[in-house]
Formats: structure tokens, sequence, C-alpha cells
């Protein structure tokens, strides 16, 4: 079958993707293509919940001031969307190749439902924080499974027949992780992890609209003050902080990608104000949003 070096270098060479800088989805829905010929510097993206690898390069985040690293070895299981910092570099000016594939709650709830009626409990080290971003050692099995998607996404019929089962795999092995707490809690149908990870699908889906701590927690069921915490032991972000940060991110994906005026594009994401829009742009992205007009 190849390495998964291999079947990437294969893939990129079939889909004439050589240029490509980013994320692409494939024919496998909810698995993305990762490919960069040269990494970029330090600069602000939201990362949406899923299971995250790169085969070739590595990259660090920041998360709330913490460094998450990972690479070829490794894998980020993110359970709720999140912004954050990211540097990516290229090793011996080989491009960087990696897969996302997206979590079905679906497949998600469905398995963890069979783990329990199984008597499984996930393991969980002592006094640890709720965190929704780890990394996890990448097995032989997550490696076996990564390289039959793609297998797969280098034959049509296999993409079409096999993708579903594959995608089920591949949360199953997160799940059996040691970082699959993560998984296994984002599933459970009450708790305060699922309370904020539903709050943060809001934001995102939202991300226009007002929107006010006390109307979040009211939401969630929870107190101000609890919502508040928990938020925080999640994102490692207040609430104000993390929807500014979604909205900002947004903002510059509609000036650059889709052409968007500056004014336009600070009502779009929520801003009544162009020229606060403008200091808060240039102080989450150190340039103003003109630059990349």
């Amino acid at each position: 079958m190849g390495s998964l070096v291999e079947l990437m270098t294969r893939y990129v060479d079939e889909q004439q993707l050589h240029k490509l800088e980013g994320g692409k989805q494939t024919a496998i829905k909810g698995v993305w293509f990762y490919h960069s010929r040269h990494g970029n510097p330090l600069q602000p993206f939201t990362y949406q919940s899923g299971i995250i690898t790169l085969a070739q390069g590595h990259k660090t985040i920041h998360v709330g001031g913490n460094p998450v690293e990972y690479g070829p070895n490794d894998y980020l299981v993110m359970g709720v969307p999140m912004p954050l910092q990211c540097e990516a570099k290229t090793d011996d000016d080989k491009p960087l190749m990696g897969l996302t594939i997206d979590i079905d709650h679906g497949i998600l709830h469905r398995q963890v439902r069979k783990l329990q009626d199984l008597g499984y409990q996930p393991r969980r080290a002592a006094n640890k924080t709720v965190f929704g971003c780890r990394t996890v050692k990448m097995s032989a099995d997550m490696q076996d499974v990564c390289r039959r998607i793609m297998q797969a996404l280098t034959h049509p019929y296999q993409a079409e027949l096999l993708g579903e089962s594959l995608l089920e795999e591949a949360v199953f092995q997160a799940l059996m992780s040691e970082q699959g707490y993560i998984l296994f809690d984002l599933a459970q149908y009450d708790g305060h992890y699922v309370r904020i990870a539903k709050a943060l699908e809001k934001m995102h889906a939202d991300f226009s609209s007002p929107m006010s701590v006390e109307r979040l927690a009211k939401e969630a069921s929870m107190s101000p003050s609890a919502f508040h915490q928990a938020f925080r032991s999640v994102t490692l972000e207040t609430p104000i902080q993390y929807i500014k940060k979604v909205r900002l991110n947004k903002a510059r994906e509609l000036i650059q990608f889709q052409g968007m005026r500056v004014n336009e594009a600070a009502r779009q994401v929520g801003y009544n104000s162009t020229s606060q829009f403008s200091r808060e742009y240039k102080r989450h992205f150190n340039q103003t949003p003109k630059a990349i007009a």
C-alpha cells in the first residue's frame, strides 16, 4: 500500500494539488486534505473540532499562551472549535501534508453509547482540566486508518463505499487513545463540557449577533460565574475574548478571500464601528485590515 507520505504524494499528483496552500474537501465527506509548500509564520487561525494529523512537516499552535506541538508522530484531538495562533514549518523543504477528519456527532454518540453498554470508561489523569485540545501519540492503528483513508481517496469506488466505515474507525481509535476522554465527554448529554461545546457552536453559527455572558449562561442552564469558569477551562479564553477572535478571523476571510470592503466586513461580523473594528483587527493580526484588502 505504501507509507502515508507516499500515498499523500500520489494523491497530490493525481489531483494536481502541488500549489495548494491550505485545506481541500476530499471525496470522503468530512475528510479534508491539507497541503502547504512553504508553511506559515505564527498567525491567527480558527481550528474546527476534529482529528488533525500531519504526515509531513510540523506545526506549533498557541492556545491561551500555551504552545502545543505536533507532527508525523502524533495528532491533535480538537473537541471544540478554537481560535488560536499557528506556526507551520516544512522539513527539508518538503511540503506539509496532513488530514483533518471532522467528528460526526452521530457516529460519536453511537460509539460512546456502545462503549458505555460494554462498561468502558475512558482513562483520566488526576486533576486534569477539561481543556478541549490535546496531542495524542500516533498509534500504529491510527496510522493504518489514515493510510487506508488515503488509499480510498485514490480509488473512487473505495471512497464512496468505504468512506463512512473509515471515519467510524478513526473516531474509534481517537476514543480509545489516552486523550479519548475529550471526545467521550463531548458525547455526553449533560455536564459542563458539552454545554460549553454547544455554546461554542452557537458562537460560530451566530457570530454577528449580539452576545452576552448572561445570555449564553442562561441558554446553557448555568449561572454566569459557573459558565465563565467552565468556558475558560475548555478554551483557555474568556467568552468575550473568544467571540472577538472568531469575529476577527471571519472578517479576515471575508476581506482576503471574498474581496469584501473593510466597512462591510466589519458590519457582517457584528461591529457597528469600523474604527473600533480596525483597531481590534490590527491588535489581533498585527496589521491593518486594509493591508490585505
